[in-house]
């Protein structure tokens, strides 16, 4: 019999969490944020594999990182090396810092009627547990799902594209619905895995690398090193709103991504597991 860990909402057979269009008072804006690196001080991910599986990860993980591999690739390959007991796994992930600015960040939105998501490409399970740890356990995780028999895991990818199956999550899918309720979409987060969820985002905010593949792409973004900054930046656009919605202004029905579609069976074909070569930057 198997012990699941991961998170509570985001299980294999269920949809991803339901998107709705802004009520009257609401601004017409969504908040997606990734989890490794951004919200969590280092890569959760990573620092699983490095402490739990020493060296032979690093090679791939660097060609995912170059784009010559796709993440559901990779994540599946990872998870065939573990061999642990998932109760060290958790305790390796309830080590590693937030920002603490984080939470104060959240309460703000929340209190301007501002919908938040956690977009995640890693491994996922440990994400609900860290949310709950620092208070805010009610937001929304969208992510994989991993398993564990005994010590030896599986991952599954519930909130994956159904005809790409280059991310394990496609954040780019996540971006989309909350523009298609009429939402702007404010995106937060610090890496590759962000790409994608970056090209189709109304605003973003990026640090490291995501800061390189913006600039690669040619995708206007705001740098950041702490949620506070960003608070700041949600604080002034709100009061803006407040003096004149126009400044605001929701989505219209079938508008087009921002930067049209560069990934994806729109731009891909179906049945992908690798990014097409020459497919970055999008052009």
């Amino acid at each position: 019999m198997s012990d699941e860990i991961g998170p509570g909402r985001s299980q294999a057979d269920e949809p991803p969490p339901p998107v709705r269009p802004p009520a009257g008072g609401e601004p017409p804006v969504a908040i997606l944020i990734d989890y490794d690196g951004t919200i969590s001080l280092t890569d959760v991910t990573d620092m699983v594999m490095a402490e739990h599986v020493p060296g032979v990860w690093e090679e791939a993980s660097a060609l995912y990182d170059a784009g010559g591999m796709g993440s559901r690739r990779l994540m599946t390959w990872e998870m065939s090396l573990v061999d642990a007991d998932p109760a060290a796994l958790m305790g390796t992930a309830a080590r590693q810092p937030h920002d603490p600015s984080f939470v104060p960040f959240v309460r703000r939105a929340q209190t301007a009627g501002i919908p938040i998501e956690i977009v995640s490409d890693g491994f996922g399970f440990f994400i609900e547990p860290a949310l709950a740890a620092l208070g805010v356990p009610e937001l929304p995780v969208v992510t994989a799902r991993t398993m564990f028999m005994g010590r030896r895991p599986s991952i599954a990818f519930p909130n994956g594209h159904p005809a790409c199956f280059v991310c394990g999550t496609c954040k780019r899918e996540r971006v989309l619905a909350h523009r298609a309720a009429g939402r702007r979409v404010l995106f937060i987060g610090d890496g590759e895995s962000d790409r994608y969820a970056a090209g189709y985002s109304d605003i973003v905010f990026a640090k490291r690398s995501l800061e390189r593949i913006c600039l690669e792409a040619g995708w206007r973004f705001h740098r950041w090193t702490a949620f506070s900054e960003i608070e700041t930046w949600l604080a002034d656009l709100l009061a803006s709103w407040r003096a004149d919605p126009g400044t605001l202004q929701p989505v219209p029905p079938g508008a087009a991504p921002p930067n049209g579609y560069f990934c994806g069976p729109e731009a891909w074909g179906e049945g992908l597991v690798d990014p097409p070569p020459d497919s970055w930057p999008p052009r």
